[in-house]
């Protein structure tokens, strides 16, 4: 029945509309310290294509961090019935959409894959931003897989990475840790270096680069808890580190 309800279009609508509000409400009543111009100026300057890298659980303020008026933002999302509500959040905040999944197993869902990826090419390089979640849509936290790294060797565009944190949150006991924040507080935006990938890299260097990504993206997410929260939420043991202690 739940579910039914859930599927249901006006819900969906309705649950939609006030996730955006609220996310309007968080952005515009929070104290936000941006940190790391430095790196992330000269990319929205250029005007060319940028992959934007935030962690699944801090999925929710990107709209805080990302300006209006640069490259153009797009996310990908699951074709779930959780994903028919957040493709309706983000219409909300005109942040367009491109549906698939980073890791799918079955070859119906492969080809579906295959078709957000080249819909993504196709979105960097006409020179908007496509924001991607490296450790979605699963995990395991804060670990960052290949799918945001061959989307950059693909294109040639930078991946930049995003961290945040907010002084009033609700952190869930999920896998993702997800942040829920609450209006009126203290926010602190950390943007990283860019990762730059060649695109005849090799597999070693594919993993030279999801590896640098991965570690800036931790040191990011950390500055910005410690600032605001005083502690860091971690990022889940490496699997190699998981099969040595087995």
């Amino acid at each position: 029945m739940l579910k039914s309800i859930v599927s249901s279009a006006p819900v969906q609508a309705l649950i939609a509309a006030l996730l955006a509000g609220y996310m309007s409400l968080v952005k515009a009543t929070t104290r936000w310290d941006v940190r790391g111009l430095e790196h992330a100026q000269p990319v929205w300057d250029s005007g060319d294509g940028v992959i934007g890298c935030v962690w699944h659980g801090r999925i929710l303020m990107t709209i805080a961090a990302w300006p209006k008026r640069v490259q153009p933002p797009a996310i990908l999302i699951s074709r779930s019935r959780e994903g028919d509500v957040v493709t309706k959040v983000a219409r909300h905040h005109k942040v367009g959409v491109v549906r698939g999944s980073s890791r799918n197993k079955n070859k119906t869902k492969e080809k579906g894959g295959l078709s957000a990826f080249r819909e993504m090419v196709r979105w960097v390089e006409g020179g908007g931003c496509m924001a991607l979640t490296p450790d979605g849509p699963r995990g395991p936290r804060m670990r960052a897989g290949l799918g945001a790294i061959k989307l950059g060797r693909a294109t040639g565009a930078p991946l930049l990475g995003l961290g945040w944190s907010t002084s009033n949150a609700i952190l869930f006991k999920s896998w993702d840790r997800f942040m829920l924040p609450l209006p009126f507080g203290k926010g602190v935006i950390v943007w990283t270096e860019p990762v730059l990938i060649p695109k005849d890299a090799d597999k070693a260097a594919l993993e030279t680069a999801r590896a640098t990504l991965e570690a800036r993206m931790i040191t990011a997410n950390m500055e910005a808890d410690l600032a605001c929260r005083g502690e860091a939420i971690t990022a889940a043991p490496k699997p190699d580190d998981q099969k040595d202690a087995a």
